[in-house]
């Protein structure tokens, strides 16, 4: 088969490994820049700033997560890992996605199967290209898949479970408006069968329209008593009148986290964990890098290293965590936001924010519509300047929070690059 990988990143080398394994399979590389790391010895490149609008003539086009289907050209099929790896996995598939959450949600869930003895395995959106596990994968596994709108674009197969968190509006800069965003996300519910089941945020409009994209399976709200699904209240996760664990278990900060958690456990409910196992699973898991992360205390001022919050409703919750006073970072490039609801919402606090990168003028222009003056832009700052100037501005007993609610580029060269800088900053204090 004549195979042309679209997109040379790690997913792209994940692709490359899978199909060139078949010695019948004659696979090109595809890109429209130079790849910046090793090419397989011997291996076909073709590079241009055109390359994905000449692919006729290939059998299949293996589409890498962040390339839109539509910049595809081609009289072949347009395939992609994820695609293959539903069409393959012998296990049944947990998928997970949301706007902010779903990779604190997966990695809550696999934490609690782990603990309850099973074997699982944690792919996709979270750092693991799926189709690397692929053969190791065994029928009586458990996959739990973090799925981004990238991956979903596409998905011609939906997973036996699917959770749907909060959805809003996030990659408008690659995606052609919110419809698009979120009918690419409705293939996690597209396809689903009878025995399926998707469980969902119980009040966000958009997966409430994710839901109703099928008639098919069981659907089920988290965080209400309602429909079944786990909920919280006065310290407690429970499942209709039965206390499952007290919210204490739980390592992480945050209302958003015992939501996810409520999203995690009613998973684990359905496919009959153990209270023992979700306590457990609870109490193993301490945080992914950079999800408002504690970094160290310095003169008395707590530092949190929130570099994944790349959207305003991130930033709020990461602001609401806390009942300190605060110094908060936001701003970098865009990614479509609206940053209104952000500005309100700093009204609320106590708290000082300092500006940065592409869209601080456009943060400046929302906090001033709502009368929120206790701002600063610092322009084409190094992080240990824009650090050192936050530890100049915090009170003793406060915190400083690096919550961006905005993409990375343009200042780093990612989120997990730009949080390791502020570590880096903030432990050389």
């Amino acid at each position: 088969m004549k195979i042309a990988i679209a997109g040379y990143g790690l997913e792209g080398e994940a692709n490359y490994r899978y199909w060139a394994s078949d010695p019948t399979n004659e696979v090109t590389i595809v890109d429209q820049r130079q790849p910046d790391h090793d090419i397989p010895q011997f291996a076909k490149l073709f590079v241009g700033q055109d390359a994905f609008e000449h692919l006729d003539g290939f059998d299949m086009v293996i589409r890498t997560a962040g390339l839109p289907p539509s910049k595809i050209k081609t009289d072949g099929k347009i395939w992609s890992g994820t695609n293959e790896f539903f069409a393959q996995c012998p296990a049944p598939i947990i998928g997970v996605t949301g706007s902010k959450g779903k990779g604190t949600t997966a990695s809550l869930i696999v934490a609690m199967f782990e603990a309850s003895g099973k074997k699982v395995w944690l792919v996709g959106n979270i750092g693991i290209p799926a189709i690397d596990v692929l053969e190791q994968v065994g029928s009586e596994d458990i996959v739990v898949f973090e799925l981004s709108s990238f991956q979903l674009w596409d998905l011609k197969r939906s997973p036996q479970t699917a959770v749907v968190l909060l959805i809003e509006p996030d990659h408008l800069n690659v995606h052609d408006g919110m419809d698009d965003y979120v009918n690419a996300k409705g293939s996690i519910r597209r396809y689903q069968g009878d025995n399926d089941i998707c469980i969902y945020h119980p009040t966000n409009q958009y997966a409430r329209h994710i839901v109703e994209l099928s008639t098919a399976g069981k659907v089920q709200r988290y965080g209400v008593p309602d429909d079944g699904g786990v909920y919280e209240r006065s310290g407690s996760f429970l499942q209709g009148n039965q206390v499952i664990c007290s919210t204490s278990k739980l390592q992480l900060l945050g209302a958003h986290n015992v939501d996810n958690a409520c999203a995690a456990i009613t998973v684990a409910r359905h496919y009959g964990l153990s209270i023992d196992a979700i306590e457990r699973g609870l109490q193993s898991f301490t945080g992914l890098p950079h999800r408002l992360k504690f970094v160290r205390e310095a003169h008395g001022v707590r530092y949190y290293d929130d570099s994944i919050a790349t959207t305003p409703s991130s930033a709020i919750a990461a602001l609401r965590s806390f009942n300190q006073s605060k110094v908060i970072i936001l701003g970098g490039s865009s990614k479509g936001s609206d940053y209104s609801v952000l500005a309100d919402e700093l009204l609320d606090h106590s708290v000082h924010a300092i500006l940065i990168g592409d869209v601080a003028a456009e943060i400046a222009s929302e906090c001033n519509k709502v009368g929120f003056k206790d701002y600063e832009i610092i322009d084409n700052a190094t992080m240990p300047t824009i650090v050192g100037r936050a530890s100049e501005l915090a009170s003793s007993g406060g915190v400083v929070l690096l919550s961006p609610s905005s993409a990375s580029f343009g200042l780093f060269k990612d989120y997990a690059d730009r949080g390791e800088q502020f570590i880096a900053a903030v432990n050389a204090l």
